[in-house]
């Protein structure tokens, strides 16, 4: 394409601006591994200063929430597409750069003529006026679909008006809520009444946008304007070959990440050849009865169920990859089988190292036949072994799809392969409608094979006295193994077909099966009130009076009865929230507590410098990650911790509630004036988490319940507990969904934002003091963000240091 457009340049006369020239040139060379794209995206998404830096997991150190999220922006950017659908890039991230990557997306897609579409949760206004076109859903219908300056005014026709200083995005999503509705209805003159999301539907189709675009669908597209080349007609960027060797390079930056689990393998089978060699001492092993043999025969059975079982890690490590390749296939960066070749041939070097240590220690010490040929036939054999068990495991993993269903499946595979193996019970002992699996089993022909190579050799070659055969044949007769060389050379090609077979089998698995849990949508079960459907109830809001936490039996039903009544705690306004932090209305007090206040002071915490940063020239033995913090938070302020995306935010809090496991912490740390103590520290804290970890199969309120008996103190008794468990429920609004199953996040069960209040929940029934909260508003729109936030509210208005 670039030759075509210089020539056509040359013909025209036209000389291009060099510096366009010089970018067109390099972002059209292919097959790079890095190009000016690459550094390009890097710097639109602030990910320059953390380019070297691996990305990390639960396990692994890396990169901050934010940063992650705008990795995943950056690996659809640096491809080709010019149409992009992006779901909820601005998670965790923080409003400017949320602005500027949607800036940035919007130069792309008017210069380069691209279409995106984007969902966003709580957008800054800054951000909402980058946008040209509105779509806005509600119950799954289109309420609005067009230009960004005529949204506005479409639902002022309908009766409701923006007020001047709401975001027009918090006020969209708040206009077709049943909840939030009424406060913009305008027409005083006429009774407000509920406007469900079809009758906007409809109203639409009559607006003067919905009746533009009704008649632009109307007029089938002129076919001319398109050229045929304007369509790609590949399904992938590059050629098979660049697929294959961009799939081995990063299979081998992998490997040597990863080259822990090799190296201590090697050291595995090392420590065991160890212990097999002085267990199996030629001295002690006789050659001068088929008594003798047997134990030569466990010696070599034993020999090869070390080197199948040390493919067991290909179990774990193929599932661990598998989210990660399932979205790269889905998204056509490469087929399966390039994915699948790479990790199959770059082990054979690994294998060949695993089985030279096992055999070059073992051989000569246990006695085996000291033909140099026969040494390399069992060397062979063995390698061969240990690739059908890598491929096997590696095949379990891909059908599998998940740790539990792929050691269950892998574990009675490993059983089966081990009783018909022809060693466990021998050929004679199977009975006739299960000799099939004999047959079909990889360790038959490995076993047959090792058994031949040894017994038909020189030192088994005598014949003991009342005998007409070798001794060598006797043993192999005395556990049915088959007396002919020719054994060995069928087992050899046995275990190259079952190697194929199970690599085969790993590439289709990889190619037609689906990650096992598909996304499901989750809708709220909160029932809603006929109050707050008419908008009578709102600002009513539960509260415990100050009588009640003095426990007199008298008031308790009375107030029982209150706390019935008024349960449109959902609409809950600032009055309320003034009042319980004046403290005439405090919540959740049946529990005492301590208030305390923790400061801090000179906080400087480090890790050591990372391996790729110090290959770069840093010269800095350490990375200072917070430099020089002081500051204090008091019991019934509620402070927010605030930085951009990846600032430090999350690491301040681990090291002040004592989460940090790695890395260097100076400075002091003091609670109500006493040194911190971590032992006795987190009886009196606790900590809100980013990601909500709570398990799927219990209810909300056993959850609460399992979590309050483990933590609260043994002097509390079981009927408070359950009343405290009951007042927490009701202080961050889960009584709705008292019975409901947590279930998995983005499968079933919970909502984000009732998760997010169930982890508060969590840790607020163990009544504790102090209170750290990770962005508890992350991933949450305008309205959940501001259920959420409520609920903090209300657990600092009861006192608490959070």
């Amino acid at each position: 394409m670039l030759a075509e457009l210089s020539r056509r340049e040359k013909e025209a006369n036209i000389k291009p601006d060099p510096d366009i020239d010089v970018f067109m040139k390099a972002v059209a060379t292919e097959g790079q591994e890095a190009s000016v794209i690459t550094d390009y995206i890097l710097k639109i998404l602030g990910l320059d200063v953390c380019a070297d830096t691996m990305v990390g997991n639960e396990m692994l150190r890396g990169i901050s929430g934010g940063q992650r999220k705008r990795v995943t922006t950056g690996e659809m950017l640096v491809g080709p597409a010019r149409a992009l659908f992006m779901d909820e890039i601005s998670t965790g991230l923080d409003s400017s750069t949320t602005f500027q990557i949607v800036n940035s997306l919007r130069q792309t897609v008017h210069i380069l003529n691209g279409t995106a579409v984007i969902s966003l949760l709580q957008p800054a206004p800054e951000t909402y006026d980058l946008f040209d076109d509105i779509i806005l859903l509600s119950d799954g219908v289109i309420v609005y679909q067009g230009p960004r300056e005529h949204v506005v005014s479409f639902f002022e026709s309908m009766g409701f008006r923006c007020p001047e200083r709401k975001g027009v995005a918090d006020f969209l999503q708040e206009v077709t809520s049943r909840k939030d509705q009424m406060q913009y209805w305008v027409r005083k003159d006429q009774p407000y009444r509920f406007i469900t999301a079809n009758e906007f539907a409809e109203a639409f189709q009559s607006f003067h946008v919905g009746m533009k675009l009704g008649d632009e669908l109307g007029t089938p597209f002129d076919k001319t304007k398109s050229h045929p080349a304007a369509l790609t007609t590949q399904k992938y960027g590059v050629g098979k070959w660049e697929l294959l060797k961009a799939c081995i390079a990063r299979e081998f930056l992998l490997m040597k990440r990863n080259s822990f689990v090799y190296i201590f393998k090697c050291m595995q089978l090392t420590v065991m050849a160890l212990i097999t060699m002085t267990l199996f001492f030629r001295t002690e092993m006789h050659k001068d009865s088929v008594q003798g043999g047997r134990i030569y025969m466990g010696a070599l059975f034993f020999g090869m169920t070390m080197i199948m079982f040390n493919g067991m890690s290909e179990l774990s490590m193929t599932i661990s990859k598998l989210p990660v390749f399932y979205k790269q296939r889905d998204l056509l960066f490469f087929p399966s089988w390039a994915y699948a070749l790479p990790s199959w041939i770059l082990k054979i070097p690994i294998t060949f190292l695993e089985v030279s240590i096992w055999v070059f220690i073992t051989y000569y010490v246990i006695g085996f036949d000291p033909n140099a040929e026969r040494f390399f036939r069992q060397y062979l054999i063995l390698v061969l072994t240990n690739q059908m068990a890598s491929g096997l495991f590696r095949s379990i993993a891909a059908i599998g799809r998940n740790m539990i269903v792929a050691n269950t499946f892998g574990s009675f595979a490993l059983l089966v392969l081990f009783a018909l193996g022809g060693f466990v019970l021998s050929r004679e002992d199977i009975k006739g409608w299960w000799i099939w699996g004999y047959w079909i089993s990889p360790m038959m022909y490995g076993q047959n094979a090792l058994m031949a190579n040894e017994f038909l050799g020189h030192q088994w070659n005598r014949v003991l006295p009342g005998s007409n055969v070798s001794l060598g044949v006797e043993v192999l007769n005395s556990r049915s193994f088959f007396p002919d060389s020719y054994w060995y050379w069928i087992g050899v090609g046995g275990l190259i077909g079952f190697v194929i077979l199970f690599n085969f089998v790993f590439t289709v698995a990889l190619t037609y099966l689906a990650p096992f849990e598909k996304n499901k949508a989750v809708i709220s079960d909160e029932p809603e009130s006929d109050d707050q459907v008419n908008g009578v109830g709102v600002g009513g809001s539960i509260q415990l009076t100050n009588q009640e936490s003095s426990s007199s039996h008298v008031n308790r039903s009375e107030i029982q009865d209150d706390i019935q009544r008024s349960t449109s705690s959902m609409s809950f306004s600032m009055s309320d929230a003034t009042v319980g932090a004046n403290g005439k209305g405090k919540k959740g007090m049946v529990l005492p507590f301590e208030p305390h206040s923790i400061t801090f002071d000179d906080i400087v915490y480090s890790v050591d410098m990372p391996q790729e940063m110090k290959e770069q020239g840093v010269p800095e033995d350490r990375l200072v990650l917070l430099k020089g913090v002081s500051g204090a938070f008091r019991p019934g302020v509620l402070t927010a911790l605030m930085g951009v995306s990846g600032a430090g935010k999350t690491t301040l809090m681990d090291v002040l509630a004592g989460r940090k496991t790695g890395g260097y912490i100076d400075g002091n740390i003091t609670v109500s004036g006493f040194p911190k103590k971590q032992e006795t520290f987190a009886r009196v804290s606790g900590y809100c988490e980013q990601n909500d970890i709570h398990s799927p199969h219990v209810t909300v309120y056993e959850s609460l319940l399992y979590s309050a008996w483990l933590r609260l103190s043994s002097e509390v008794d079981a009927q408070t507990r359950k009343m405290f468990i009951e007042e927490v429920m009701e202080l961050v609004e889960l009584k709705p969904l008292r019975h409901a199953l947590v279930g998995i996040p983005g499968v079933n069960g919970l909502s984000t934002e009732q998760r997010k209040r169930l982890t508060i929940a969590v840790e607020l029934v163990a009544n504790p003091s102090i209170i750290f909260m990770d962005e508890p508003t992350s991933g949450l729109d305008a309205r959940a963000a501001a259920i959420v936030m409520r609920t903090v509210r209300n657990t600092v208005d009861t006192g608490r240091t959070v």
